[in-house]
């Protein structure tokens, strides 16, 4: 395993040409969806399950233009209970690779093309919220299995790469900051710049740090014999 820094020149602009979206809170996603194609009409959306429905249901007779699945895009069909919808070379590729990296390039729209399916793309924005685990242990009589079923692997993997690469991604993890962001982009001729990246890629690590935690101390506090034994179909 090799670990370095990037070499590459970080662009300080980004137009939102490629944006993935995966969230559990539809709330104000027509209104971030609109005004991204607001400035710029040639924006494509890429996402899975009801996240794409809510999608298609906004863009409407565009929606063949500007929508993708993600089912579409990497050629895997979703595994049963959508445990497995984006954890795919294609996604996490495209959410981690360098610009101006000809390696990088390489990668996404040669390699990946040979796989099957439409090349990789540069993912401009990934937009995501997580299932409400906390919510859920909150409530009266919520089981440990119900708990366990209730955590959320794509959703935070997506969300730490793109925080990890805010020099080339812009990463929303709640519907509060979707105004600004589309404020953002009408001040800046379309574009999202660095700084905005950063201060948002802190804020999204900041939220996987305090959803990871609680999962671990809830899980930490159960006793096995008496929390979780019961309730699993032991053969």
């Amino acid at each position: 395993m090799s670990i370095r820094e990037n070499i590459h020149q970080v662009i300080d602009l980004i137009k939102p040409e490629h944006i993935l979206v995966s969230v559990f809170d539809k709330s104000g996603l027509e209104e971030l969806i609109k005004g991204i194609l607001q400035v710029n009409p040639a924006a494509r959306f890429y996402s899975t399950g009801g996240t794409g429905k809510k999608i298609m249901e906004v863009l409407g007779a565009s929606a063949s233009r500007n929508y993708t699945s993600v089912e579409d895009f990497t050629g895997a069909p979703e595994m049963e209970g959508g445990l497995v919808k984006t954890l795919h070379p294609k996604v996490h590729a495209g959410l981690l690779a360098e610009r101006g990296n000809p390696a990088h390039e390489e990668y996404l729209y040669k390699t990946l093309a040979a796989m099957g399916g439409p090349p990789g793309v540069y993912f401009d924005v990934f937009v995501g919220n997580l299932y409400p685990f906390s919510s859920v242990v909150a409530k009266e009589g919520t089981t440990s299995e119900t708990a366990r079923v209730n955590i959320d692997i794509g959703g935070p993997a997506m969300t730490m790469a793109s925080a990890k690469n805010w020099h080339s991604v812009a990463v929303l993890t709640s519907p509060s900051q979707y105004q600004g962001f589309v404020g953002s982009l009408r001040e800046n001729n379309g574009k999202v710049g660095l700084q905005q990246r950063f201060v948002l890629a802190a804020e999204a690590m900041r939220s996987i740090g305090e959803y990871r935690t609680a999962i671990g101390a809830y899980f930490s506090a159960l006793d096995f014999l008496k929390d979780v034994k019961p309730f699993l179909n032991i053969r």
